[in-house]
């Protein structure tokens, strides 16, 4: 009993320190991360709060997941479709209530990038040190919920099923996917409002640097918790 408690603490403190990590990164200015990047857009242009759009997006991944699974189960009927289904939809209710955690960070904190000249914050050197601290949080608290085996965030599901769909490496597909979120932001950026929306070097940083810190988390911090797990399993 205690080991499930511990484990759903776990997965739901690092579900609020990566919506956390995604927020602090749009709000530096200097460029979102990745993931987000498409949703990011629709919610400027739409001028909706980032998290109704992220929604809305995720919604997407897990229909594309949905579609996989069921594909695989086309060709192999002792697929274990059921609990792949329902681990899928639950994705769903989780994305709304990440996304809602997203919006009360949105509102919590201001836009760096617009505070009044002479705030530390305000300057690239501050923006750059919570660009970083975004960063960090993004990858531990992916790294932290992901390690749990819980429901993944979409975002993280629909790379682990195009990864099973493709039959590459996971860290790879990871890559690709968000660099094709990237070039999608970016065409979606000049077709609809003739610019760059939300990409910057902010997003080539969060693109090289979160999984580093998922490794970091893994190495470090994972192993110990893991061994709590197990021993509070005996107890």
């Amino acid at each position: 009993m205690h080991r499930q408690i511990l484990r759903f603490a776990v997965y739901l403190l690092g579900l609020i320190i990566l919506a956390l990590g995604i927020t602090l990164n749009v709000k530096t200015g200097l460029g979102v991360s990745p993931i987000i990047s498409v949703a990011h857009v629709f919610g400027v242009l739409l001028s909706m709060p980032i998290g109704d759009a992220a929604f809305g997006l995720y919604s997407v991944f897990v229909i594309a997941e949905i579609l996989i699974h069921l594909s695989f189960f086309r060709k192999d009927r002792a697929y274990h479709i059921r609990s792949t289904l329902l681990k899928d939809v639950l994705q769903l209710p989780l994305s709304l209530l990440f996304t809602r955690v997203m919006n009360i960070f949105e509102a919590l904190i201001p836009q760096l990038d617009a505070l009044p000249e002479g705030v530390f914050f305000s300057s690239f050197t501050g923006r750059f040190a919570v660009l970083i601290a975004a960063i960090a949080c993004t990858g531990i608290g992916a790294a932290a919920s992901l390690d749990m085996r819980i429901v993944p965030n979409p975002g993280d599901g629909i790379v682990q099923a195009l990864a099973d769909l493709s039959g590459k490496e996971t860290g790879l597909v990871k890559n690709i996917f968000d660099g094709c979120n990237v070039a999608l932001s970016l065409m979606l950026g000049f077709a609809l409002s003739g610019g760059v929306i939300g990409i910057g070097i902010g997003t080539i940083i969060a693109f090289l640097g979160v999984g580093r810190f998922v490794a970091l988390f893994n190495r470090f911090c994972f192993p110990p918790l893991q061994g709590l797990l197990h021993e509070l399993s005996k107890s």
